[in-house]
């Protein structure tokens, strides 16, 4: 009896494992199907599958499971009752990028002062390499908004910096989480410069999250 109760148990788990797996591999299809739609610039196909097989079985878990907070306004006076300091709630100061540039600035400075004694070059000379160097940074902010400099700012702040690349992960993976369980579709994302320049052919994009949001562009349309 015993060996039978085993048997059936097995028996059991198996066809859980397989009920699991199957859903598995249906999801992956849901995604793949989802993915092709998106290569091929049809947003409202890709949103309809994801919304046909909402809460089905085989469809996107967890998609729009989530309800948005209705908003309320606070009183400084209720914030402070409740323990929460009011300038908490503004926007971080992530001082990550600025060091970089400093760090860069200093170490250009030290360069620029060692090869002038290295090579003995001319005050004159150091002058024209001077003008150059002003020439460049210019012409990078008036054509290109100092699209260039961010660029290569960004690209040096993620080889050299963890904590500057894992701060532009964390910050993304909200976006993308956030949208994914109100129901708005992630189409796409960038995590640095030079990957916005390669997708987007963009300069000034550190990082970002695109989505399908062509019924709310409508509906603020009307």
């Amino acid at each position: 009896m015993g060996s039978i109760a085993s048997y059936c148990g097995g028996l059991l788990c198996c066809s859980q494992l397989r009920s699991s797996n199957s859903r598995i591999v249906s999801g992956l299809s849901v995604l793949e199907q989802v993915d092709k739609e998106l290569m091929k610039g049809d947003e409202r196909a890709a949103l309809s599958l994801v919304k046909d097989l909402q809460g089905k079985p085989g469809g996107l878990r967890c998609f729009g499971a989530a309800r948005q907070v209705p908003q309320r306004l606070y009183s400084l006076d209720e914030l402070k009752l409740n323990g929460i300091e009011a300038i908490s709630l503004l926007s971080p100061v992530d001082a990550t990028l600025g060091a970089i540039e400093r760090n860069l600035q200093i170490a250009a400075i030290l360069s620029g002062s060692a090869a002038w004694y290295a090579l003995d070059l001319s005050p004159q000379q150091i002058l024209f390499v001077s003008l150059g160097v002003l020439f460049l940074w210019t012409l990078d902010l008036v054509s290109f908004n100092g699209g260039v400099g961010t660029l290569v700012l960004d690209t040096i702040g993620h080889t050299f910096s963890q904590k500057y690349h894992s701060r532009v992960i964390q910050h993304e993976a909200g976006h993308f989480l956030i949208a994914y369980l109100l129901g708005i579709l992630p189409k796409g994302y960038t995590l640095t410069s030079l990957d916005a320049l390669k997708k987007e052919g963009s300069l000034n994009i550190q990082a970002g999250t695109a989505f399908v949001d062509f019924e709310f562009i409508e509906e603020v349309g009307k």
